[in-house]
């Protein structure tokens, strides 16, 4: 008779064990290949999520640098990299928001909270704004002291975000001026390029004209500090208080309530 072998419980442990392993290595795969599916997702949506509010911000916000209205800007947003060591907990309700003291344009950063998810956190994502705009720009090389003719310049598209002082739009605001720096061609202009005027010295008498909601009145006053253009000058009034005012010509300060 010939014999027979039947399997015994320790020859088929081994391969029960290894179909099971085989298994829980699909399941764990599986389940990384989930996660990471969704952590990714989840990056993409973060992202997403900073783009919409920054240009929400960047619509909607009365900082925006100085632009002419009747050309329309093209605002393009710019993200960086998280620290990669950053492991983010999935999250069901992100909230973007601006921390205190960043600016909203050119090189800054985007606070994202998470604010219902199985874990909390809180981080920022670095950004760079870009605001583009039509301003003027040099066509010939300006040196410092050299006035400004109009034929100078001519009006392109900028980025008026790359600068924290604003561009000149407008050719009566440069046409005639001084430069204080070198500016090549296809450069754009900004205030702190040209000399500032100076409207009146310390000790000048000077017209205060107070503008409220509804009202207007003016009063006479005298300068305290110089009149320059862009800053504030402190100046004494006629019953004697002293008020911080902006020049805005010949002798002539203008105080906003």
């Amino acid at each position: 008779m010939k014999p027979t072998y039947t399997p015994s419980m320790t020859s088929r442990t081994p391969l029960r064990s290894v179909a099971l392993l085989r298994a829980w290595l699909w399941a764990v795969m599986a389940s990384v290949a989930c996660w990471t599916g969704s952590a990714w997702a989840q990056a993409d949506s973060l992202q997403a999520t900073i783009e919409e509010f920054v240009r929400h911000q960047s619509s909607s916000s009365g900082t925006a640098p100085v632009v002419d209205e009747r050309r329309p800007k093209r605002i393009e947003v710019e993200l960086g990299q998280l620290d990669a060591r950053l492991t983010l907990a999935l999250c069901d309700k992100v909230r973007a928001y601006v921390p205190t003291g960043s600016p909203l344009w050119g090189r800054s950063r985007v606070g994202l909270r998470c604010e219902q998810g199985v874990a909390k956190w809180n981080v920022f994502w670095p950004v760079t704004v870009k605001v583009y705009g039509h301003a003027l720009v040099a066509v010939v090389p300006l040196r410092p002291g050299a006035l400004v003719n109009a034929a100078d310049l001519r009006v392109a598209e900028v980025d008026l975000a790359a600068n924290p002082s604003p561009a000149i739009v407008n050719l009566t605001d440069i046409v005639g001026r001084a430069v204080v720096r070198n500016i090549e061609p296809g450069q754009s202009i900004r205030q702190e390029d040209i000399k500032l005027r100076r409207w009146f010295a310390a000790g000048d008498p000077v017209r205060v004209m107070v503008k409220g909601v509804g009202f207007q009145i003016s009063s006479d006053g005298t300068a305290l500090t110089p009149g320059d253009e862009g800053r504030c000058a402190r100046v004494r009034t006629d019953n004697g208080r002293v008020v911080c005012a902006q020049p805005v010509g010949d002798r002539q300060v203008e105080l906003v309530l």
